[in-house]
């Protein structure tokens, strides 16, 4: 009788209540529970069976470029960067009122794994989440124009609840480029957040988009409520006593 409502249980795909009950079963200690203990335990682990599925996907529908998280984050006053800022963002509350994270500084001070940090963790919260890199997208929406595909590609990252653009400003953009970045900037103004790491300080951006007019309309939807770290220090790759894992 047990091993057919295990198979039933498969076959329905409820493989947390599946995996559940069979250990219960194995282990002797269905008579530990009372009925509805029983049924109550069956439908927690069927939930957070979902649950944690529901975070292995969004992660890797992400596209991460490589794994980051708030646990691993290294706080020090030489960085600039405060402890409980970034606790506050990680809570995702940056998400649900569609503010923005811009965070600046040179090379290796580990501007990527904070906001990669911040996507994983939007991950874990239920938001839908994708991770750029900034060139490589510009490039990827060149080709879509091309093709005749721009607009839905356009329409993918617009459902995305987060986005992040990283190493944003490496290159002055071109005019194609200036309009494809106005465009991605319109359609998440107050619809959706976005995670920009770069370089450049944020006053140089206006440089770097290039043409006054679409800078300021870029920029002040933006920078309004966006929260913004300016990351200093040495480069976290070089600095002795800190695990490679750790930025």
């Amino acid at each position: 009788m047990n091993e057919i409502t295990t198979t039933k249980m498969k076959q329905m795909k409820l493989y947390g209540m599946h995996n559940a009950f069979k250990t219960a079963i194995e282990s002797g200690k269905t008579d530990h529970y009372t009925l509805d203990q029983f049924i109550a335990m069956l439908i927690d682990a069927e939930w957070d069976e979902r649950h944690n599925r529901r975070i292995e996907r969004s992660i890797k529908n992400a596209r991460f470029h490589y794994k980051s998280n708030i646990e691993n984050i290294y706080f020090d006053a030489s960085r600039n960067l405060d402890r409980n800022m970034v606790l506050r963002l990680a809570a995702c509350d940056f998400v649900e009122k569609n503010h923005n994270v811009l965070i600046t500084g040179s090379t290796g001070v580990g501007k990527s794994f904070l906001g990669t940090a911040l996507g994983y963790q939007a991950c874990i919260q239920g938001y839908n989440v994708s991770y750029y890199n900034t060139s490589k997208l510009f490039a990827k929406l060149k080709m879509a124009k091309a093709d005749g595909s721009y607009l839905r590609e356009l329409a993918k990252i617009e459902r995305q609840d987060v986005i992040i653009l990283d190493d944003f400003g490496l290159q002055a953009l071109d005019s194609q480029n200036r309009i494809t970045l106005l465009e991605i900037i319109e359609d998440r103004h107050n619809n959706g957040s976005i995670i920009v790491t770069s370089q450049i300080p944020v006053q140089g951006w206006y440089d770097i988009i290039g043409e006054k007019t679409i800078a300021d309309a870029v920029l002040d939807r933006l920078i309004h409520q966006s929260h913004r770290i300016e990351l200093q220090g040495e480069s976290m790759r070089k600095k002795k006593g800190i695990n490679k894992e750790q930025f």
